[in-house]
């Protein structure tokens, strides 16, 4: 019965996908967009991934849909073509990150190298100590809650400041185009 329930998420993730792309309408697409999370969290919690599941329906159903919602409301429906003069620097910035990461990535070891120092350091202390430890049996809500829990907080404060970053821009442009008009 399981296995059936799975592969009726996976086929409803797979259509809503479909629906997306196939989508005229922002609105719809944000809100199917929205739906496909919570149909992804549904997902993960049958798989036995509660803390997956819940950081995904909080983030990709909720927040996401909500700031794209946001921005729905403060944006036009024609497009601008004011900023084309920095459209340069943006490509260059985006170019320029691009090849930073990838240097970085140079440096990591081999994919699924037996010998990483995440394999042969950490995953073993994680493993034998982490019920001892923290009382808690799912290690991935051991690393994520208690080892790796000001970094969880981090990425939550890094989201928020994106969002009000990006609604202040919005806004701050929808201005522009109301005092040139």
């Amino acid at each position: 019965m399981m296995h059936l329930i799975v592969i009726i998420l996976l086929t409803l993730l797979a259509v809503t996908a479909v629906l997306i792309v196939r989508m005229r309408g922002l609105f719809p697409a944000v809100m199917l967009g929205g739906i496909y999370s919570f149909i992804g969290a549904g997902w993960m919690l049958l798989l036995d991934a509660p803390d997956v599941a819940f950081t995904e329906a909080a983030v990709g159903a909720g927040i996401s849909t909500v700031l794209m919602l946001g921005a729905l409301s403060l944006t036009t429906p024609h497009e601008s073509r004011r900023g084309s003069q920095r459209q340069w620097l943006a490509i260059l910035v985006v170019v320029a990150t691009g090849a930073a990461l990838i240097l970085a990535t140079l440096d990591m070891p081999a994919y699924g190298d037996p010998q990483a120092p995440a394999h042969t350091h950490v995953a073993p202390e994680y493993l034998h100590e982490s019920k001892k430890a923290t009382g808690i049996d799912n290690i991935v809500t051991t690393v994520l809650a208690s080892y790796r829990g000001f970094d969880t907080l981090g990425e939550v404060f890094v989201i928020f400041t994106a969002g009000v970053g990006v609604l202040v821009l919005l806004r701050r442009s929808r201005r522009d185009e109301e005092d040139a008009s």
